[in-house]
């Protein structure tokens, strides 16, 4: 399986957890001599290696500091076939366990060196002491060249007195807020904790300058971000934390665990494992939200179904060919929520996945109806699907339907009228200019108004019965010209339910 100029075939062992396969190779030693001492090794995995391999480093006593450098070749491949893509994470003395009980940190491939102590450790790695035993290092051979995929470790052990390890301290859980109001979030952003290049102090900036009122830190497999956010809160802003649980069958959002809540990511659909990993991020108090589920990058087509999820993110960063698909697939969940009885729906969500200059923070954003501006009220609304998604905060809706005798409900609400009964829908629109507005039902699209003035602002109405429409939900949509997709979303909302 694995070539290494350090071991011989017989050290290896071939390991099992679940129904997926991790390689183990032999171990790296150290003579706990000197100052600071340095191994280095090499080998070579194949196409069809397992997803991870990993390779144990005996630690000795009266250690300070373990660094860890690597690289591995990029051949040149055919179009269309893939090239080499080999990620590295740390797993500690306590092992490599699934569940992370050992997890000290993980790059994937956006590093080629970390280092781990007790008072410090590169982003996306956790501090603490580095204790005697067997260390793994984790190697995730994400995509391998037909050649095969040579690599080489360096580990650098430094030995002397432990620093002391840092008490984390943690954003708030509440912010001041405006009572029951319309709260702007992006809840999908990467600092350079994972394969971001921008700070928390960067995002929580643009975050503000994007009008928003909370956002939710979400590291690729790593919560090593949680205790670097504290300073960036404050009376406007609200920082839930949480993580990007990034498996070979698709993403999904941890938001708004408990801080210091960290979810394994080693694991396909076929192990059966999500469900487990899935309960867990509910008992730290998050919510579970499968992100960008169509897209088209290597690992990212969620594979896990939505049995298990809070919401579903449909619209990720700039509106492209597969947030349209995921709006179609997420509205025919909608339909067979209201053919078949009492089976729930899924709320939708929009955010920024927003990594680097120039990806935009904030575009699109949830705008999410709470009782106030603290963890628990906006994922109530989140859960609940009061709220809406916008391309912007110059983008604002208010989306009702009302009957005959001054019932009325909104986003994520049911209108409680008799199937015969009319009922106006009603939307009020801000910052869209030469949008087209249209109605979407469980019988496709029913309604399509002109485009609205150049200011942007204008009030649509609509008339239908429960029978006609068991729920409703308003999009908002660019001229044809504008944007990737012919006539891309500028914003839509959650549905209104029609009907006893």
């Amino acid at each position: 399986m694995c070539d290494d100029d350090r071991n011989r075939p017989g050290r290896r062992a071939l390991i099992v957890t679940g129904a997926a396969a991790a390689l183990t190779l032999g171990s790296v030693s150290f003579a706990a001599a000197g100052e600071r001492e340095t191994r280095t090794v090499r080998g070579t995995l194949p196409t069809g290696s397992p997803d991870f391999v990993y390779v144990p480093v005996e630690v000795p006593d009266g250690v300070r500091e373990i660094r860890v450098a690597y690289s591995y070749d990029r051949p040149s491949v055919p179009a269309g076939t893939a090239g080499n893509a080999l990620d590295i994470g740390l797993f500690d003395e306590r092992g490599t366990e699934l569940g992370g009980r050992g997890f000290r940190g993980w790059s994937g491939g956006a590093r080629t060196e970390f280092f781990v102590r007790a008072d410090d450790a590169t982003p996306g790695y956790l501090p603490g002491p580095v204790r005697e035993g067997t260390w793994h290092i984790a190697l995730g051979p994400y995509t391998v060249a037909p050649q095969g995929l040579a690599y080489e470790i360096t580990v650098t052990l430094t030995y002397g007195k432990r620093g002391a390890t840092p008490r984390p301290v943690y954003p708030p859980e509440r912010a001041e807020g405006r009572g029951r109001a319309w709260y702007r979030g992006d809840c999908h952003l990467h600092s350079w904790h994972s394969d971001g290049r921008r700070t928390p102090a960067e995002i929580a900036a643009l975050a503000r300058a994007a009008g928003l009122d909370f956002i939710n830190s979400s590291e690729h497999n790593t919560s090593s971000a949680h205790p670097h956010w504290a300073a960036e809160a404050g009376d406007d802003l609200l920082i839930l934390v949480g993580e990007e649980v990034t498996t070979r069958n698709g993403h999904v959002l941890a938001l708004g665990t408990d801080p210091g809540t960290f979810v394994d990511w080693r694991y396909r659909a076929r192990d059966n494992r999500f469900g487990r990993f899935a309960r867990q991020i509910r008992r730290a108090g998050g919510l579970v939200v499968p992100a960008h589920p169509h897209a088209t990058c290597v690992g990212c087509g969620w594979k896990f179904g939505f049995g298990d999820a809070d919401a579903v993110e449909v619209w990720n960063g700039p509106y492209t060919p597969d947030d349209e698909v995921a709006l179609a697939d997420w509205d025919a969940m909608l339909v067979a929520s209201v053919r078949e009885e009492g089976r729930g729906w899924l709320p939708a969500m929009g955010n920024s996945d927003a990594h680097r200059d120039p990806d935009a923070v904030g575009s699109p954003q949830t705008v999410v109806l709470a009782e106030e501006l603290t963890r628990e009220a906006i994922q109530d609304g989140i859960r609940a699907g009061r709220s809406y998604v916008a391309e912007s905060a110059r983008v604002s809706l208010a989306f009702t339907a009302s009957g005959g005798r001054g019932e009325h409900a909104g986003i994520g609400e049911r209108l409680r009228v008799d199937r015969e009964t009319p009922v106006t829908v009603r939307l009020e629109v801000s910052g869209a200019p030469r949008c087209t507005v249209r109605f979407v039902t469980d019988q496709g699209v029913l309604f399509t108004s002109a485009p609205l003035p150049v200011s942007g602002a204008g009030v649509v109405e609509w008339r239908t019965t429960a029978a006609y429409a068991a729920y409703v939900r308003a999009e908002l949509r660019h001229e044809a010209a504008a944007g990737p997709v012919p006539g891309a979303l500028a914003a839509f909302t959650n549905p209104v339910f029609l009907g006893r």
